[in-house]
């Protein structure tokens, strides 16, 4: 008896949801003692390095983790899997090399002066993230969401267990020891990445069976193909990782100092922009369930409906979030500190958090859009997408931080993603279009457009934002009776997507 193709999907998301819901929720829990620890200066200093971090991931990886999701099949398998780990191994050796050389120079170059070991346990991260990168996909193709959870989540324990008790219980000694090991700049934040890095080390041992299927050696014939559909891949994660961390690298070069440093200000940025952590939490949830399922259901005659279903019911999950995030946005504010606590300082900055929330919905409607390159091995045109994004997000940066501060990051971001939805959604039913009356092959698999409920889409996204802004316009003076009205204003978006798509269903 077949599975049904939306249980199966919802099923894996809620298992490797398990992994990355509860990690990234703990993760998240040490927001708040950050901000009651760390200034805003230092925390700006913590939000600029791991941006750094994830761009880095996305260069020393190479696209070879979605490349090994569409080579890697039956007896294919090791022959891919040893030239793609042989690859990243060779690359990030070298790449540990030139780090530990040259970590002063780049140290100094960024401004980081008597702080430069963060620049090196920074790079060290990466590298160890980098070589568990596609072991991890190993446990997504063979279908276990259940170990890859387990282990995302030890990781994330393991940080916060090192991280917790460096920072509350032996604040001192830990500081003492920084200044003793590291010179008298390098703080208590030197252990945020000491415990990171501890943990991410901890991914390898916890990964060793599926290094054991590792046959090193690289099949050059085989690398070439390889390289040839990830490197496009790889320039549009990078320019993705522009869009993404961009503004958490110029916002401290860029903001204007009038009462507030610039370090500060992205540390406020960067602390408001983990509010949004629900939206990211459940796009990213998506992306490791949907990849593997797109990739085998591209065949199924029905996909392109499936793929519209999809999407639908993902925009409408992301919605409820967004209201639920910022119609108690009171309640989420005191994740950044009472009024007389030093997080307090991070407060003005709430005002980002829907904008925020909407960005990252619409990288995942993006994320989504992106699947009509992908199964027709067209990725060029997704790194065409992705570098006018990426354009959007430097010329807003460029223009509006300078201006208004982190405001202006939030508002690149928004407006990044929705050029690239807009542009993906024209470009992609377009040339699905011409593809009519073609039949499927290993390099065209979708051939058809994608039936998208444009109509209904767009309804329910004016409708939540509508909601919203009802929420500050006609914002009771009670805060019990805020949070009781904001509640049936959740309760009716949730009753209204329900009735129009089961008359929908009906209809069908």
């Amino acid at each position: 008896m077949s599975t049904n193709p939306f249980k199966q999907l919802a099923g894996q998301t809620a298992i490797y949801g398990l992994g990355t819901i509860v990690a990234r929720l703990l993760n998240y829990m040490l927001v708040p003692v950050y901000v009651r620890v760390f200034s805003r200066e230092v925390y700006g200093q913590f939000t600029e390095l791991y941006a750094y971090i994830a761009l880095l991931l996305a260069l020393l990886t190479y696209g070879m983790e979605t490349t090994f999701f569409r080579f890697a099949k039956g007896d294919d398998f090791k022959k891919v899997y040893g030239t793609i780990m042989s690859s990243i191994l060779s690359s990030t050796g070298l790449f540990v090399v030139l780090i530990a050389c040259l970590f002063p120079f780049i140290g100094n170059l960024i401004n980081y002066q008597g702080r430069e070991v963060y620049v090196l346990f920074t790079g060290l991260i990466v590298a160890v993230d980098a070589i568990t990168a596609v072991p991890f996909c190993v446990l997504r193709k063979n279908n276990k969401p259940g170990r890859f959870s387990a282990i995302k989540l030890a990781n994330v324990c393991i940080n916060l267990a090192v991280v917790l008790t460096c920072v509350l219980v032996f604040p001192d000694t830990c500081t003492r020891l920084a200044n003793q090991w590291f010179g008298p700049e390098a703080g208590l934040l030197t252990w945020v990445f000491i415990s990171n890095l501890f943990a991410s080390l901890c991914n390898v041992l916890m990964l060793l069976p599926e290094f054991r299927q590792i046959r090193l050696g690289i099949d050059f014939s085989l690398l070439r193909k390889l390289l040839s559909y990830s490197l496009p891949i790889m320039l549009l994660s990078l320019l993705g990782m522009v869009n993404e961390v961009a503004d958490k690298i110029v916002v401290r070069y860029l903001s204007p100092e009038d009462q507030v440093s610039a370090e500060a200000q992205l540390g406020v940025y960067g602390a408001n922009y983990k509010l949004a952590v629900l939206m990211t939490i459940f796009v990213q949830m998506f992306r490791f369930a949907s990849e593997p399922f797109f990739f085998g259901r591209a065949k199924d005659r029905n996909s392109p409906q499936l793929f519209a279903d999809v999407m639908n019911y993902f925009l409408i999950f992301g919605l409820v979030i967004f209201l639920g995030v910022t119609l108690y946005i009171d309640l989420f504010g005191y994740f950044l500190g009472g009024k007389n606590e030093l997080g307090s300082q991070y407060r003005e900055g709430l005002g980002i958090v829907p904008i925020v929330l909407i960005a990252n919905l619409f990288y995942g409607v993006v994320f989504n859009l992106s699947i009509w390159f992908k199964l027709n091995r067209k990725t060029t045109y997704g790194t065409i997408i992705t570098a006018v994004g990426a354009g959007v997000t430097l010329l807003c940066l460029f223009v509006l931080v300078p201006r208004i501060g982190y405001w202006g990051a939030a508002i690149a971001h928004l407006a990044c993603y929705t050029v690239m939805m807009v542009l993906s959604y024209v470009w992609g039913q377009s040339y699905l279009r011409r593809q009519l009356g073609k039949e499927k092959n290993d390099d065209m698999q979708l051939v058809e457009p994608i039936p998208y409920h444009l109509g209904r889409m767009l309804f329910y996204l004016f409708f939540a934002i509508g909601l919203y802004c009802l929420s500050l316009w006609a914002r009771p003076s009670s805060q019990a009776m805020v949070y009781v009205v904001n509640t049936l204003y959740l309760l009716l978006f949730v009753a209204v997507a329900f009735v129009v798509e089961r008359r929908a269903i009906r209809k069908a």
